[in-house]
């Protein structure tokens, strides 16, 4: 519980810098300065767990270059000066919707970084923005990262947010590709001490393993560890599935269709057809096939490296697959979905992409955005629709989207821009206006997305810490932002302020919809966002206004958390396909499949670049935490030495791809394998006002990736499997 004194206060809240909810012990002094952050040992799911980054919550929490109040950027000098809030929100005013009006609805773009998902206002209020611009150019992190996993479970359940995760505590038996959440902390599975779960699933008795390009810590964990050719996931996926038909080994649970169409498609990825393609032995496929049928619980698992890579779809929907033919879909100990407190499913008809397409590559959408591999197309090419004002939020995509140089000079092209940003980066250096958040400890936090993909079912809900002062929440920021975008009254001087008005609206349609207008006087909260929650809370699966006896007041007094239980099978309700079954063989991803054998007979390139994730970094602005860019935090290309001394590389090399070329410092390591190289994410500060992050600039690894190749279904950006040369520096 809360401890205060008269010189300091221990309060509690939820980390918010990564997927893993961790439950902390914050200390703040008499300044409100964070002086020790702990983890919470009664949070029900963390239990204590905590990683560094979440031990630096205080430095970023109080890094000296974050911005404290708006920035307006001169252009003809190229200079930034403090501005009031009030001439911030008149410039974006008077500027933004002056070009709307001009150029049309089409020639505004949003771009949603992924720290949105971590915070109140990312997702309760980004639909304000949405709605504001009026625009199909909607982009974010997710076609940089989830989204084949998104895609291929909207076809498959009717929902993109219906995704299973792995009964972690419960399974017998692990297969995990391209994941390493020893260092991530777990993605798209909320598993807050991945490593102790996994660790307690080997003394249990059961199996681990772990296919990856190199010996991460998470494959070092592992029973047994595979090298397997970047890219070529969904090759041995399907090897897996052609033995469980060619050996009678499935054990189908769940209602199915398409399950003769998954047959013949696999029927010539043999184990020594893909062996050849992926490099892992036909022998392997075999055993790895009949361990999964045999073991009593076992679950797939796949994630950003193989979603990052030219058949990411194929490989996230073989991995479904494979789960439902071994009886583990929906089934304790294997895949299983999620009951979350807030939020889930609200849609109606079943999912499809491509509704529209992008103006100049006829790229589909999907999940009402367009791949931020062709953003820099939409900005750059002149004609109808053409981009010219952009917003960002939360995001760095210069440093995190597929060739970052070109999206660099298509942003220095944009007649305005506003960033909502916590600080002056290599993206946000474009921006005319930044408008930056509170410190993370004068937010509120519950976590609506993330506990839609949790291992167990949980809710914690965290007030602010800190008074906001005389500075606007984020939640008011971003509602003063969708008001000015549209020309409309935003400072809410001699009438109702913006995010007042929002929240009202919201809270009003969603309990006439319900047939429960009557009972808007019950709910509670300081602010009209904690009514909010206090709604969906209520609404939910355990509210009370749905049988049960949830709602925000109840999590306020059970500040460290509450738990309601491991994952219980939800099938067929969660389904909103139109056939109410499992859709094993959706056709836009029969249809991809076609693609995948015309690369059978492709020759494998000498050298292929990876991406890699690092313990202490997740985005590129945790770059500027002195404490999370030491130690192995470092940015250098892993290579093989067996490579070195092949390429007579010595200390350095210059790196080439289709897209650019950089020189890099290599670091040799048995741990990655031969014809392989590695970059991490998120580095190439050189352009930051961000002092620690420059003195620590790295290279900016999408200088060489390509933003004219995508995974096809989803278009999501190829990270992983891009051909390389490398010569002596």
């Amino acid at each position: 519980m809360a401890q205060i004194t008269e010189d300091t206060r221990t309060l509690l809240r939820t980390c918010p810098l990564c997927e893993a909810v961790c439950g902390l012990e914050i200390t703040l002094d008499a300044q409100d300065r964070v002086t020790s952050v702990r983890g919470d040992r009664e949070d029900p799911f963390s239990k204590g767990f905590i990683c560094p980054k979440g031990a630096s919550f205080g430095h970023l929490d109080q890094d000296p270059d974050r911005l404290t109040e708006p920035m307006i950027r001169d252009r003809a000098t190229d200079t930034w000066r403090t501005a009031s809030w009030d001439e911030a929100f008149d410039l974006i005013a008077q500027r933004f919707p002056a070009i709307v009006a001009e150029h049309g609805s089409q020639s505004a773009a949003l771009y949603l970084g992924n720290p949105n998902a971590h915070t109140v206002a990312g997702t309760l209020y980004m639909p304000v923005l949405i709605r504001a611009l009026g625009t199909k150019n909607l982009y974010s992190a997710s076609t940089a990262d989830q989204m084949p996993k998104q895609v291929a479970s909207g076809l498959m359940f009717g929902d993109p947010l219906t995704v299973p995760v792995p009964d972690l505590d419960r399974t017998d038996y692990l297969l995990m590709l391209g994941a390493n959440p020893l260092e991530s902390n777990g993605s798209l599975c909320t598993a807050p001490d991945f490593p102790g779960r996994l660790k307690a699933l080997r003394k249990r008795g059961g199996k681990f393993v772990v296919v990856d390009p190199r010996l991460t810590r998470t494959a070092k964990l592992a029973d047994e560890h595979l090298f397997i050719r970047p890219g070529s996931d969904a090759y041995l996926l399907f090897g897996i599935v052609h033995t469980l038909f060619a050996e009678n080994l499935t054990d189908i649970k769940v209602e199915v269709a398409g399950l003769d169409e998954v047959r013949t498609a696999a029927a010539e990825f043999t184990p020594e057809v893909v062996a050849r393609r992926t490099g892992v032995p036909a022998e392997t496929v075999l055993r790895l096939a009949r361990e999964l049928s045999a073991a009593p619980t076992a679950a797939v698992y796949a994630r950003i490296g193989t979603c990052t890579a030219e058949f990411g779809t194929v490989t996230q929907w073989l991995v479904e697959v494979i789960n439902a033919l071994t009886g583990n879909l929906d089934a304790p100990g294997g895949a299983m979905f999620a009951h979350a407190a807030a939020g889930g499913i609200n849609r109606t008809k079943p999912f499809r992409t491509g509704r529209w397409a992008s103006r100049v590559r006829g790229l589909p959408e999907a999940m009402g955005e367009l791949p931020v591999a062709t953003l820099a197309d939409e900005i750059t090419t002149p004609g109808a629709g053409q981009v010219r004002a952009l917003v960002t939020v939360a995001g760095n995509p210069v440093l995190s989207a597929p060739s970052g140089p070109r999206l660099d000079a298509a942003f220095a092209q944009l007649e305005f821009m506003v960033s909502v940003d916590r600080y002056l980066n290599e993206t946000t250096r474009h921006a005319d206006v930044i408008l930056p958040p509170p410190r993370p400890v004068q937010s509120p936090h519950y976590d609506f997305a993330l506990l839609q993909f949790a291992v167990r079912n949980y809710a914690r809900y965290s007030p602010p810490l800190v008074p906001l002062g005389e500075r606007p929440s984020e939640a008011a920021v971003v509602a003063r932002l969708g008001a000015a975008l549209t020309g409309q009254p935003h400072s809410g001087s001699g009438g109702q302020d913006p995010l007042t008005a929002v929240d009202e609206l919201i809270i009003t349609g969603t309990l006439h919809k319900a047939g429960i207008a009557e009972r808007r006087p019950e709910l509670i909260g300081v602010s009209s966002t904690e009514q909010r929650i206090d709604m969906l809370l209520r609404l939910g699966p355990y509210g009370e206004w749905n049988g049960g006896t949830l709602n925000l007041q109840v999590l306020l007094d059970n500040p460290h958390g509450v738990d309601f239980g491991p994952l219980q099978p939800r099938l067929p309700g969660v389904l909103r396909t139109a056939s109410k079954k499992v859709e094993l063989a959706p056709q836009p991803l029969l249809d991809d499949v076609a693609r995948m054998r015309a690369r059978l007979a492709d020759a494998a390139p000498e050298v292929v670049l990876i991406g890699r994730r690092q313990l202490r970094s997740n985005n590129s602005w945790m770059h500027n935490i002195p404490t999370l860019v030491s130690g192995s935090n470092t940015c250098t290309l892993h290579i093989n030495p067996a490579d070195v001394a092949r390429l007579g590389l010595g200390d350095a090399a210059v790196v080439k791809s289709a897209a650019g070329t950089l020189t890099v410092p290599l670091e040799p390591t048995e741990a990655i394998m031969p014809g392989v190289v590695s970059l991490p994410h998120g580095w190439g500060h050189t352009d930051s006002a961000q002092t620690v992050a420059r003195a620590h600039a790295g290279v900016n690894a999408n200088v060489l990736t390509d933003d004219s190749v995508v995974d096809v279904p989803s278009g999501n950006a190829v990270f992983n499997g891009v051909p390389v040369t490398l010569t002596p520096a």
